[in-house]
Formats: C-alpha cells, structure tokens, sequence
C-alpha cells in the first residue's frame, strides 16, 4: 500500500491484477467519478456486490485471505476497464462495470450474477460460497 506523508492512505495499486483490489475510500472515490461520468453521458453502469449472508454465530467479515480470492476471481472474469475493491472494508467486496451499451439492462444484471458467482464457487470453498451473495445494481445517474 502507498502512503502519503502525512500517513493517509491512496489505495492499493492494481499490480498483475492478480487479488488485489482498491481500499474502500479508494474504491468509492472511483464510485464517485463513474457515477459522474453517468450523469454526463446519460449511460448506466454496474455496481456489483459480494458480501456474506447473516448467519447465527458467523462473522460477517471477509478473511483478507478469502478476500483475496475473491478479488482474484472477479478480475478474472470482468473486463481490464473495470473497478474492484472494498464497498465496505472487509465486508463487501465491490466493482464498477463501466458503460453497459444498449444490451437491456435486465439481461446484463442477471449475465454478470451468475457468472461471478460460477466463478467464485469454482474457487472458493463451499462453505463460504454458500454464505456469499452476489447482487448488480445498475446505476443510472441523470443530470438534474
């Protein structure tokens, strides 16, 4: 991780794309920038969650271990020009997937599900992909 000098951090670099992802401030800083580039253009983008479900005497909290191979399988099957990292720190992984065309938005959120979730259940432990859920949200942000 880079620091800056007065010790705040920047975020983690994207190196190989290979489980490493953006910390949360970074991450939602990149949220922030693709919501604004929507409203400008008038086209949706993605916003896609991984987090664990509740579970009587279960931690919500993602092993850093586990979360890197979270972010290592969601590289894997996203597109280079997508975001990952922290939505919430340790607890829901994220990505931004940038304009989605004229596809209907429907398909693409239900295309995007099932194939991070096939990917992550092929790496992942069955323990824990079946506590994971997998949402899309398309974002369509509209000058006021």
């Amino acid at each position: 991780m880079r620091r800056q000098s007065d010790g705040s951090s920047w975020g983690v670099a994207l190196e190989g794309r290979l489980g490493q992802a953006y910390n949360e401030e970074a991450f939602r800083y990149f949220l922030a920038a693709e919501r604004k580039r929507s409203e400008r253009s008038g086209h949706p983008f993605l916003l896609l969650l991984v987090e664990l479900k509740e579970e009587p005497g279960a931690s919500l909290r993602i092993h850093p271990v586990m979360g890197a191979k979270i972010f290592s399988r969601l590289w894997a099957c996203l597109r280079e020009t997508d975001c990952v990292g922290w939505y919430r720190e340790e607890r829901i992984a994220g990505a931004v997937l940038t304009p989605l065309g004229d596809t209907p938005q429907l398909d693409v959120c239900q295309a995007v599900v099932q194939r991070v979730t096939a990917a992550l259940g092929e790496t992942l432990p069955p323990s824990l992909t079946g506590r994971l859920l997998v949402h899309a949200h398309q974002i369509q942000s509209k000058l006021s």
